[in-house]
C-alpha cells in the first residue's frame, strides 16, 4: 500500500511517469471501490442480486456489495403508496406504471343493460413483497393494470347504468376490491390493493343531455313518490286513530246504557218485590218519592190532589207576575 502511494504520488507531481499497467491497476481500484457501496431511500428496500440471483434484501441507509457488478441492488419503494389511474391522467407521477397508454379506451365500457359508460377510476396499492414483486411475474405493474381493468369491465357489465352512476358506486368499489386482493394474492403480484375509489363515471358525451334529462325526471318521480308516502303516512294513521277514537266511544256507550238498563231493571224488581208484599204502602211511598222529585222543580206550579181542599193555608206560596200564572 506504501509502495502504491509512492507511486502514486511520483505520477502526480510528475517526477516519474507511471506505466499502463499500473495506471490500469488505479482506475481498477477506483472503480471497485465507487461500485462497493451504495444508498437505500427511508421509504423503500434494496433487493440485492449476485449474478442474477436473488441474495437478500436490506433497510434502508448506506450498504456495502461486491463491486464490479458481481452485486447488482434494485430499490423498491416498499414504503410508499402507490396508484394506478385508469381513463385519467395526473401530472407531475413518479410511478412508470401509474397511466395506461390510452385512457380514452380504458375508461369506456359497456353496462349490464347494454349502455355505454365513461367510468374513471384509482387504484391504490403498496409493494409488500419486494423479491415476489420483481421476479414472480414478469411485468407486475402492467400484470397489476390488466387485472384491475379486466375486473373492472367484469363488475360493470353485471350493472346498470343507473347503479353505476347513482347508488351502486361504492358496492361497485367494494366488489372490485375483493376481487383483486384475491386475483393478486393468486397471481403472486406481492403487492397489497388498499383501495379501489370511481371517480368520474359518466354517460357518453353525445347522449349525456339526454341522461341528464332522463335522470332529473326519474328524481321528480322519486320525489312525487316520497311526497305522496308522506301524506300517505300522516292521513293512514290519523284515520285509524279517529276511528279508534268512535269504537271505543260507541263501546263506552254500548257499556253504560247496558249497565243503565241492567240497574233499572233491578230497581224495578226490588220495587215489584216490595208492592207485591204491600201493594198501599209501596203506592203511597212512590206517589211521595214522585212528589218529592218534581215538586222542588215545578217553581210556582203546584200539583195537588183532589182530596186537598185549602192550599193556601198550607203552602207559603211566592207572588209573581199576573203573566207567568196558569
Amino acid at each position: 500500500m506504501n509502495r502504491l502511494k509512492a507511486l502514486w504520488w511520483r505520477w502526480f507531481s510528475g517526477s516519474q511517469p507511471l506505466s499502463t499497467p499500473i495506471v490500469l491497476v488505479i482506475v481498477l481500484a477506483g472503480i471497485g471501490l465507487w461500485t462497493s457501496y451504495y444508498t437505500i431511500a427511508a421509504e423503500s428496500e434494496g433487493v440485492v442480486l449476485r449474478f442474477g440471483k436473488f441474495i437478500l434484501k436490506v433497510p434502508p441507509g448506506l450498504h456495502f456489495k461486491l463491486p464490479f457488478g458481481i452485486d447488482e441492488v434494485i430499490e423498491v419503494p416498499t414504503q410508499r403508496q402507490l396508484k394506478l389511474e385508469f381513463g385519467l391522467a395526473t401530472p407531475g407521477r413518479t410511478n412508470p406504471d401509474q397511466v395506461g397508454g390510452d385512457p380514452e379506451k380504458e375508461k369506456s365500457m359497456v353496462t349490464g343493460d347494454l349502455n355505454s359508460a365513461l367510468v374513471e377510476w384509482v387504484v391504490q396499492y403498496r409493494i409488500t413483497e419486494p423479491e415476489t414483486y420483481l421476479f414472480a411475474v414478469r411485468e407486475p405493474g402492467q400484470t397489476l393494470r390488466d387485472l384491475s381493468e379486466s375486473v373492472m369491465r367484469e363488475i360493470i357489465g353485471d350493472r346498470t347504468v343507473d347503479e353505476i352512476i347513482t347508488i351502486g358506486r361504492q358496492e361497485i368499489e367494494e366488489t372490485v376490491l375483493s376481487r383483486m386482493r384475491e386475483l393478486a394474492k393468486r397471481y403472486r403480484l406481492g403487492v397489497s390493493i388498499n383501495q379501489v375509489q370511481l371517480k368520474n363515471v359518466n354517460p357518453p358525451e353525445p347522449v349525456q343531455s339526454s341522461f341528464n334529462e332522463v335522470n332529473r325526471a326519474q328524481q321528480d318521480r322519486e320525489n312525487a313518490i316520497n311526497l305522496a308516502n308522506g301524506e300517505y303516512n300522516k292521513a293512514v294513521p290519523r284515520a285509524r286513530g279517529e276511528a279508534d277514537q268512535k269504537v271505543r266511544a260507541a263501546e263506552g256507550y254500548r257499556f253504560k246504557r247496558i249497565n243503565e238498563a241492567e240497574g233499572d231493571a233491578a230497581a224495578f224488581g226490588a220495587v215489584l218485590e216490595q208492592y207485591v208484599k204491600a201493594p198501599e204502602v209501596t203506592r203511597t211511598r212512590i206517589y211521595l218519592e214522585t212528589l218529592g222529585e218534581v215538586l222542588p222543580q215545578a217553581k210556582q206550579d203546584i200539583i195537588v190532589d183532589q182530596s186537598v181542599q185549602q192550599i193556601l193555608p198550607m203552602l207559603p206560596l211566592p207572588t209573581r207576575p199576573p203573566e207567568e200564572t196558569r
